[in-house]
């Protein structure tokens, strides 16, 4: 058999083994590690009203009227131990012991307040959402960025 003979063979047996190999991967059934991970938690701020309507008086109930709202999208709770609502100028809300049902909404209120499933309050004096412009940024427990929502940010400002 000649040099340029068996490296021929040599290809040809090769790609047969290729091809070979791509069949019977083919015919086997999918295993777990076959699949993507599933997807992680979802979580969204799904609306904000950042201007209380009424007065801005500072009472606790016009403070109240001002708060974010994070929506879980999945079926599964998500633990919200650890995670931090903040806007741009660092005021920070730290969710303590919060559990969110899956399908479920969560308003997170500026002023006092007893917290309860659907609500929860930031025990503040002082409004924490500017009305002209700023965002809200929700992060994880470990300081992953989850979703953010602005308004009223000038041409060229961030978005």
């Amino acid at each position: 058999m000649s040099a340029s003979a068996s490296v021929t063979a040599r290809r040809l047996a090769a790609a047969t083994l290729a091809a070979g190999t791509l069949v019977s991967l083919a015919a086997l059934p999918a295993t777990a590690a076959d699949h993507a991970r599933p997807a992680r938690a979802k979580v969204e701020i799904s609306a904000v009203q950042y201007d209380s309507p009424g007065r801005d008086d500072r009472s606790n109930r016009s403070l109240n009227k001002e708060w974010v709202e994070l929506t879980n999208t999945t079926r599964n709770s998500v633990n919200l131990d650890g995670w931090v609502l903040r806007d741009e100028s660092g005021k920070r809300y730290t969710f303590n012991h919060y559990r969110l049902a899956g399908r479920a909404t969560v308003r997170i209120h500026t002023g006092e307040g007893r917290d309860t499933r659907t609500d929860l309050y930031q025990d503040r004096r002082a409004y924490v959402w500017n009305n002209d412009y700023d965002t809200a940024t929700l992060r994880d427990d470990r300081g992953r960025f989850i979703d953010d929502q602005s308004w009223g940010h000038r041409r060229g400002g961030r978005h």
